[in-house]
């Protein structure tokens, strides 16, 4: 595992291709760290599409939304596996974020979050609208993730700072 980057320094900028359900469409696009500015953002690394935890956490973060737009915060799901896996991941469980593909896992090496064996720790970064990482989580075991209730506690911190 690399090392992490650190509080209070700007996010490493990343480009995934990835796509979001958009009620019967799955709208493809990139998506870039430094376009979401002025947003904060939460980056939700996971193992794995259609895992058991995996699908508890995004269902659980998905159906959470408008408490994360209540914050103007968007969530992406990041994961190695393609567009293709999250499609129909996001169609199976009705996910609605956008679902982000890092098949060459280049980001996650970039957050520190490569791991020997699954691939990829279940880690959130939160990310200021200023691009300045303000809060992590990187699972030892990835059996457990972070609560919507605690991320958008951590998040509230963040507009009140």
């Amino acid at each position: 595992m690399g090392s992490s980057p650190q509080l209070g320094l700007a996010a490493p900028d990343f480009t995934l291709p990835g796509g979001l359900l958009a009620g019967e469409e799955f709208e493809r696009r990139d998506y870039t760290l430094a376009a979401a500015r002025g947003r904060a953002v939460v980056l939700a690394f996971y193992p794995g599409d259609n895992t058991a935890v995996c699908t508890k956490q995004l269902c659980s973060y998905s159906s959470g939304l408008e408490s994360f737009a209540a914050l103007d915060a968007e969530v992406w799901g990041i994961s190695p596996q393609g567009v293709d896996s999250h499609e129909s991941f996001a169609r199976a469980h009705g996910l609605r974020m956008p679902l982000l593909a890092d098949a060459g896992r280049e980001t996650a090496r970039a957050y520190g979050v490569t791991a020997p064996g699954i691939g990829v720790r279940r880690a959130i970064f939160l990310i200021g609208p200023d691009g300045v990482l303000r809060w992590k989580h990187v699972a030892l075991l990835g059996a457990t993730y972070q609560s919507l209730d605690t991320l958008t506690e951590q998040l509230s911190g963040i507009k009140g700072a």
